[in-house]
């Protein structure tokens, strides 16, 4: 649904080799740039690297809610953090919005940032102490404007009693990228969107990184914010999920819904706003039914089931006009890892873990790693810090990994279909060759593709993602396009070739 405005960069010369800067950021994002921004307003010199455009990855695909009412609630972060943890998680989002808030203005950023209120309401069935032990955690973590209303302002059902969580935010999150692209640039750094892949990350003095083709960038620094870090092979990756999560956005006549943010209590959740469109229409941003990267492939039925769903709470939907998906990288204590990469130099750090705030995360990592580079005293950076052991969230912990585990057993499975004959153009599906496992595609054309159905990261087997064209990894979240190129990480190299040895 999100367009990127036009002229974001201005002209750049060809990345030379052995480029020289105080901070490299790779990944062109809410993180990425949010970092370059920060830190070129400090003088420090800047480049980012993207092998897409600004704004190319997940970033373009988020519902852009700005909140510091957090999915995993304040009630289970206060048990998995203590009550410092929940307050310092509160304070670091309330924060970021008021960060976002002050970028818009004083760079004159146009991209429909207002602020909004939000509300969260239960799912018929739902315990109503549910909301109770929320409000309650909400005003211990220093949310005291957090407050009951009887209903929220959704036109087809009483909510009944819910939460309202004041001034919150939502904005256009491209438009937004594009005022912190010009900034930076602005500010003397080099922006290096589209084309440029970062092959090699290395610490030290100086920090370096390769990009394909042979291009070396030098620096003090170097910031990965890629959604994923695919500098680490283990330690981040069992300790974070990939999800898809699922999005219509449905033409409402202007005015006809309050502009609001809304959450009910589900498990998936759902999730709601309204973006301007025109004079006479809003569109009705509607997400949810997520699941884990590469283990569902229902995503019609889930795209019903949120339309159904939007339905009978939003009779004057006239017509559903956008459909898309997001990745979503969920760590098992709820809060994201933004810091020093762990076992790595002290100058090298990662930004990753949104757990379905993003927008947030990502602007609290920019404040973050800035102090870090500039080694001022920074309260988040323990709650935040890659390294962390949470005991009380290793119950789940296991259950993700345990998860994972089963997924190896796609090794040793038949494959999907016998022969490519059963792919459909515009589809794929995985066959077995005696011990190979191929990755088939099917063109429009009806011209067929053909890698390695294994993923190169760990070794997991990936599956056909019909709503995005892409191969899934079920494992760690890795994507790769309908030729096997690499989009998403942790895996940094596209499929093998269909005849490489996968043993």
């Amino acid at each position: 649904m999100w367009t990127l405005p036009a002229g974001i960069l201005d002209d750049e010369a060809p990345l030379g080799d052995n480029e020289q800067c105080n901070l490299i950021v790779v990944g062109a994002g809410i993180a990425g740039l949010t970092t370059a921004y920060l830190a070129a307003m400090e003088g420090k010199s800047v480049i980012v690297l993207d092998d897409g455009p600004v704004g190319g990855g997940e970033t373009g695909r988020t519902t852009a809610h700005l909140s510091n009412a957090l999915d995993d609630r304040y009630s289970e972060l206060a048990r998995l953090h203590g009550d410092e943890g929940a307050r310092l998680a509160a304070e670091s989002h309330t924060k970021a919005i008021d960060k976002i808030e002050q970028i818009v203005r004083v760079e004159g950023i146009d991209c429909e940032f207002e602020r909004v209120d939000g509300y969260l309401f239960l799912t018929p069935g739902t315990d109503p102490e549910l909301l109770k032990e929320e409000l309650r955690a909400a005003h211990n973590a220093g949310l005291g404007d957090v407050e009951w209303v009887e209903r929220a302002p959704v036109p087809g059902i009483d909510t009944g009693r819910c939460l309202k969580f004041p001034r919150q935010a939502q904005f256009h999150p491209l438009k937004y990228l594009a005022g912190l692209a010009k900034a930076v640039q602005r500010e003397g750094g080099e922006i290096q969107a589209g084309g440029y892949h970062v092959e090699k990350v290395v610490g030290g003095d100086p920090a370096w990184v390769a990009v394909q083709g042979g291009a070396i960038v030098r620096g003090g620094s170097i910031v990965v914010a890629t959604g994923t870090p695919f500098i680490d092979l283990f330690q981040i990756h069992t300790k974070q999920a990939s999800y898809r999560t699922y999005v219509i956005g449905a033409l409402i006549p202007k005015g006809s819904v309050t502009r609001a943010l809304f959450w009910d209590t589900g498990d998936p959740y759902n999730y709601v706003r309204v973006q301007s469109l025109s004079a006479q229409h809003d569109v009705l941003i509607v997400g949810g039914e997520d699941h884990k990267t590469g283990q569902a492939q229902d995503t019609d039925a889930r795209f019903e089931r949120l339309e159904d769903w939007a339905r009978e709470r939003f009779p004057m939907i006239e017509r559903v006009e956008y459909r898309w998906s997001g990745q979503v990288e969920e760590p098992f204590d709820g809060l994201a890892f933004i810091g020093h990469n762990p076992h790595d130099t002290p100058n090298v750090y990662i930004a990753t873990g949104d757990s379905g705030h993003g927008m947030t995360h990502g602007t609290i990592a920019g404040m973050l790693i800035t102090d870090l580079i500039q080694k001022r005293d920074n309260a988040w950076a323990t709650l935040y810090d890659p390294k962390r052991k949470t005991l009380r969230a290793l119950g789940r912990f296991a259950k993700e990994n345990l998860n994972v585990a089963k997924q190896y057993l796609q090794r040793v499975l038949p494959g999907e279909v016998k022969t490519a004959d059963e792919i459909q153009a515009g589809h794929g599906g995985v066959m077995r060759r005696g011990m190979q496992l191929t990755a088939v595609y099917r063109d429009d054309a009806g011209q067929t593709h053909e890698r390695s159905a294994v993923c190169p990261h760990l070794g997991c087997v990936v599956g056909w993602n019909l709503t995005e064209q892409t191969w899934d990894c079920p494992c760690h979240g890795s994507r790769f396009d309908a030729m096997g190129k690499v989009i998403y990480g942790p895996a940094n190299r596209d499929l093998d070739a269909a005849d490489d040895d996968q043993d």
